[in-house]
């Protein structure tokens, strides 16, 4: 009898996160986790799975103990189920689907580590696609990187030979002189160049298990 076997890849492990009841996005405007209650209070804590198969991605939710499957959600590049919100980045919103029924799911990550291996995960999977879909050329017409384009030039100076580089405002310095010794700012102008970044707001993470009395 035939047997063929579907073989998964497991990319990325969440050991623990939060699920939430998430309101109606508002026209125009992305999701906000600030906006979803009381995040010390989720709908669902369990752990978080994106498995592999030759059919594609999935995001499941299921028990921690039991392995029991809570939700699941399909991941395709190109139609993404997975959305960062504005004001963290432990928080996103994932569509669901189950019997042709689509929901939106807000999920926390406790830590912000945890958050960034997830985001790695699906990059990392994107690239692998998009690269599936488009395989390295194999065209006659383009050059060789392997073969020499033409006779070389020779640019070297000759045995006496100098020549002369025009600073603005400045006497014109020959080569040999202290090229990387000018003066590109005064220390002032260095200190004040630096520019604070902005980032997002310290929201509280989902509480952790361990944390729970």
């Amino acid at each position: 009898m035939d047997f063929e076997e579907d073989i998964e890849s497991i990319l990325y492990i969440a050991r623990e996160i939060s699920v939430y009841r998430i309101p109606p996005l508002k026209a125009n405007e992305g999701h906000r986790a600030n906006e979803w209650g009381d995040l010390a209070k989720p709908l669902w804590k369990g752990r978080l799975r994106i498995i592999e198969t030759s059919k594609g991605v999935s995001l499941q939710f299921e028990d921690a103990q039991t392995g029991e499957l809570f939700a699941k959600a399909e991941y395709h590049p190109t139609r993404p189920s997975v959305e960062a919100v504005l004001d963290s980045s432990r928080y996103f919103v994932v569509r669901v689907e189950d019997d042709g029924k689509k929901a939106y799911i807000g999920i926390g990550f406790a830590e912000r580590t945890d958050s960034f291996d997830f985001n790695v995960a699906l990059q990392d999977y994107e690239k692998r696609y998009k690269a599936s879909l488009s395989p390295p050329s194999t065209s006659s017409d383009s050059p060789s990187p392997h073969m020499p384009a033409g006779p070389k030039k020779d640019y070297s100076l000759k045995e006496g030979q100098t020549f002369s580089i025009a600073i603005p405002g400045r006497a014109k310095a020959a080569l040999g002189g202290n090229l990387f010794g000018l003066e590109t700012g005064s220390s002032e102008s260095k200190a004040g160049s630096g520019g604070g970044g902005g980032g997002f707001p310290l929201l509280p993470p989902p509480p952790s298990a361990s944390k729970r009395q």
